[in-house]
């Protein structure tokens, strides 16, 4: 259910578009992400800082793209997102050394710090890499294969690398105490 939340206003962009064209899209991407930000407030009580960062982004380039009816602004969201979140990962690393991802991912999983610290970094530089795939995607072809791409191409990568990412991590679990599960303990 959170993964179909997550993905709301891209669903709903992706079918504005083809309904409407990119200005209704933009519109209809702004409102359903206000919408899935109100929802997360209501249902959860508070709403993660990347949420608080795409609705930002979002309401800027959407609004821009709207107010000079020039769809440029839009092309450039998913960019801009992608490449703050690598430099939030990137600057924890460097200027706190803190990795972020361990801080949102560690409860679930124990993993050598090393692992952590090339995970880290992986997405980073994933991240970096789909910041340029976008525009590139986005200024060298048409409005039309650029939101197919954001759909399908930008989620399909996606997948493609959290699976890579699932199967490197899991080569370095570490095991859990069996003390930590004891209730007796």
């Amino acid at each position: 259910m959170k993964l179909l939340l997550d993905f709301f206003p891209i669903i709903l962009f992706f079918v504005a578009f083809k309904l409407g064209g990119i200005y209704v899209a933009t519109g209809i991407a702004i409102a359903a992400t206000v919408l899935q930000i109100g929802w997360f407030r209501f249902k959860r009580g508070k709403v993660e800082p990347m949420q608080w960062v795409s609705l930002v982004v979002i309401v800027l380039f959407g609004g821009a793209t709207l107010i000079a009816h020039n769809e440029e602004f839009i092309k450039w969201k998913p960019t801009v997102l992608y490449w703050v979140m690598g430099l939030v990962l990137a600057g924890g690393q460097l200027f706190f050394n803190k990795n972020f991802l361990k801080s949102l991912m560690g409860a679930q999983m124990q993993l050598p710090d090393a692992a952590w610290r090339v995970a880290n970094w992986s997405w980073v530089g994933f991240f970096a890499v789909m910041g340029v795939l976008n525009l590139w995607v986005a200024f060298h072809f048409d409005t039309d294969t650029w939101v197919n791409f954001k759909l399908f191409g930008g989620m399909g990568l996606m997948l493609v690398f959290v699976v890579a990412q699932g199967l490197y991590l899991g080569k370095h679990v570490l095991p859990e105490d069996p003390a930590a599960n004891d209730p007796r303990a």
